[in-house]
Formats: C-alpha cells, sequence, structure tokens
C-alpha cells in the first residue's frame, strides 16, 4: 500500500529512512513543509521509532520484549509502555475472538511474547504526535505501507493507494483521507505469514484486508485480526462500529464493509 500524491508538486516535501525493519516515510505539506520545525518534528519521529525498536523488536536479543519473554527482567522493571502495548494485545485477542494474539506457541508446548501486531501501528499513531502539533501543516506518515494521515490546510485529501494482492504493480482501490489512519495486512510482501491463533493454522479463503479508522493502532490491529479470521472476516469486520474495510477474497472479488456509524 502506498501514498500516491502527485510528486512533482512543489507544495510537497518527503522524507524517508529504514526503521523497524521497513522503510518509514513522510509527506509533509503546509506551512512547515521545509522548515527547520518540520525536519525537528521529523527527527523526533525516528528517535521515537528508533526507541521502539530497542525495546520491542523480536528480532534483537537485547530488547526488553525479549528479556521480558525469558524471564531476565519482570514487567514492573520495563518502561510503562511495555505495559500499554501488553494491555492492547490482550484487549485485541478479547475482540477478535481470539483469532488475534501476541502470545507465539513453539513446538516444546511453551508460548513467547510477540507484540508485533501490535507495536507498528501503535507506535507510528504516537509517533505521529510530533507531526500534529505542527501548525498549518498536512502530513501523511507511512510505515510499510501503513499510514496516518492530517489535511486539514486544503479541501485536497491525501489518497491512499491499496496494492492489489495477487498484482503488486496495480492498485485495487484509491482512498481519499483527510484525517485518518489506513493498514493493509496480507501475504504480498512477507508470505504466508498470518494465522489464526485458535488453531495456529495459515488462514485461507483470503488475500487481504484494509482497514480505515481514526487511529492507526486499531486499524491495524483490526486488519490483521481480520485476515486471520479467512473466509470469515467481513462478517467479523462488520461488528468494528466506526470502521471502514476492504476485503479481497483469494478469487480476486472484493466485499467493502461500512463501518461508520448511521
Amino acid at each position: 500500500m502506498t501514498a500516491t500524491t502527485t510528486t512533482s508538486d512543489p507544495r510537497i516535501h518527503r522524507r524517508v529512512t529504514q526503521l523497524m525493519g521497513m522503510p518509514v516515510s513522510l509527506a509533509l505539506r503546509g506551512r512547515h513543509a521545509d522548515t527547520t520545525q518540520g525536519r525537528r518534528a521529523w527527527d523526533a519521529v525516528v528517535a521515537e521509532l528508533q526507541s521502539v525498536d530497542r525495546t520491542f523488536s523480536t528480532y534483537r536479543p537485547d530488547s526488553v520484549v525479549n528479556r521480558l519473554d525469558r524471564g531476565e527482567i519482570r514487567l514492573e522493571a520495563c518502561p510503562p509502555e511495555v505495559s500499554e502495548v501488553i494491555a492492547l494485545g490482550d484487549e485485541a485477542e478479547d475482540q477478535s475472538e481470539g483469532a488475534f494474539s501476541i502470545r507465539r506457541p513453539s513446538a516444546d508446548g511453551t508460548t513467547h511474547l510477540d507484540p508485533s501486531g501490535v507495536v507498528k501501528g501503535w507506535a507510528v499513531q504516537r509517533a505521529s504526535r510530533f507531526l500534529a502539533a505542527l501548525d498549518d501543516t498536512d502530513y501523511c506518515l507511512s510505515a510499510g505501507g501503513d499510514l496516518v494521515c492530517r489535511a486539514a490546510t486544503t479541501e485536497e485529501p491525501w489518497r491512499v493507494g491499496v496494492e492489489h494482492p495477487h498484482d503488486p504493480s496495480r492498485m485495487i482501490a484509491v482512498i481519499p483521507v483527510r484525517r485518518g489512519a489506513v493498514a493493509t495486512s496480507g501475504t504480498v510482501h512477507r508470505g504466508q505469514h498470518l494465522v489464526d491463533a485458535r488453531t495456529g493454522h495459515i488462514a485461507t479463503g483470503i488475500a487481504s484486508v484494509t482497514v480505515i479508522g481514526p487511529s492507526l493502532t486499531w486499524a491495524d490491529i483490526d486488519a490483521t485480526a481480520a485476515y486471520a479470521h479467512g473466509v470469515h472476516a467481513a462478517d467479523w469486520l462488520r461488528t468494528r462500529i466506526g470502521r471502514s474495510s476492504l476485503v479481497v477474497w483469494a478469487d480476486g472479488t472484493t466485499t467493502t464493509i461500512d463501518g461508520r456509524p448511521h
């Protein structure tokens, strides 16, 4: 998924770097698109996500979450953000009827803490506060294709393109976003890594799920949880009031869910 804006538009200034194992990019438009204040806000976003990676990465043996999982430290000794993320994971497991979980079973019958399904959306939404503090400035912050946007200074929304899961060179939809978040879960870039936590089996019958909502924290969680529901994804998404969704099935057909309250 990508934010589709006119690259030659002189009003838009872009920045990109690699963080948390994925590309993180920013498009700024308005008063602080190319000012010292705008650049400092980007630097603060980068520093925030670097700190999140040190705390939550499951690929770093010295990360806080891995040390917690190995029993080297207690939850009370961790930064408060760890408790916040675990609480979000537990809430998501409950709301998803168990399809989503931050606890991963291993071959020896034990479980391991893996909050990755919560961390990206939560971290990017949290880091966007530095951009929200920029007056008269629009932003679109993207991490691995999931993004949070604000367009307050113009009638022109950000246009978010959703990749076709069977052909990433094409867009299956373009979503105008003035304020909110868009997240997509699928297997086109990372392979078959999404499972139903209730069974441990890879979800079937589904190609991708895109969720549009007010917060990237829950848009990302809901996209992952819905994908884990497989053929029942649309039924579950209809219970998520306040989010709209696009489900692409394995055969290429689509289902759109308007979750806005009426």
